[in-house]
């Protein structure tokens, strides 16, 4: 198993788990399979709440038989090592946030994320965020359907089953005049208020918006006095 390549922020922190019990420990956990990792492979995986909203989204790397680094957005690394610390009772592993916002991978631009649709902490993924609102491609990349139980399982498993029928889906809009809105800004589909950006860099921007617009391919947002048109698409990691 190796983990696949996108487009996401490179400033990174890196929570370390190990110990006896650390596989055992993160196959519950997590969202993906731990137990099918080998020495030197990696995956995506999220940990999520009981409830199956996310808490955070991060690269999973076995760098030993009893060791493993989650490397996470800049800034998430306390939150996801707090999380794990959570559930850790009467278990043989370790929790520790080994290093802060250092650049792991070849550098990306915020454009080019926002571009392909990915997701970042704290801007599309929060702890109110439904996995399956960022797309089929992020269940196929971070969840495994054969692993067995943990935390959060049910609503992922659930929404599977029934087409992932989420209330809202996130969006890249592309705007034709070089408009780069702001976060928080409304996006408008069909003249009505539908989503809000997430994020926006150099001409375009994430946002949700709500699953009636889910077959939209335009919208806008309004700035200043000024009505900007944009291309409402799909993510394409």
């Amino acid at each position: 198993m190796t983990a696949q390549r996108f487009a996401v922020r490179p400033r990174r922190d890196v929570v370390v788990v190990e110990g006896a019990d650390a596989q055992r420990y993160l196959h519950g956990q997590l969202s993906q399979d731990v137990v099918a990792l080998e020495v030197g492979a990696g995956a995506w995986s999220l940990v999520l709440q009981p409830q199956g909203k996310v808490d955070a989204w991060f690269r999973l790397l076995r760098t030993g038989a009893d060791r493993y680094e989650l490397d996470v957005d800049a800034g998430f690394g306390d939150q996801l090592a707090a999380r794990l610390t959570r559930f850790l009772v009467r278990t043989d592993a370790t929790v520790t946030l080994e290093r802060s916002d250092v650049t792991l991978g070849e550098p990306t631009t915020e454009a080019e994320r926002i571009r392909a649709g990915v997701p970042a902490m704290g801007a599309e993924l929060d702890e109110r965020t439904i996995p399956a609102e960022v797309g089929s491609w992020f269940i196929g990349a971070s969840v495994s359907f054969t692993k067995g139980c943990y935390v959060g399982q049910e609503l992922v498993a659930r929404l599977d089953s029934r087409g992932s029928n989420v209330p809202r889906h996130l969006r890249v809009i592309e705007f034709g005049d070089g408009f780069t809105p702001a976060p928080g800004d409304e996006i408008v589909v069909g003249g009505n208020p539908l989503g809000t950006v997430t994020s926006a860099a150099a001409g375009v921007a994430l946002g949700y918006v709500h699953r009636s617009a889910v077959d939209a391919h335009e919208a806008s947002v309004a700035a200043g006095g000024v009505t900007h048109p944009g291309v409402l698409r799909a993510p394409e990691p």
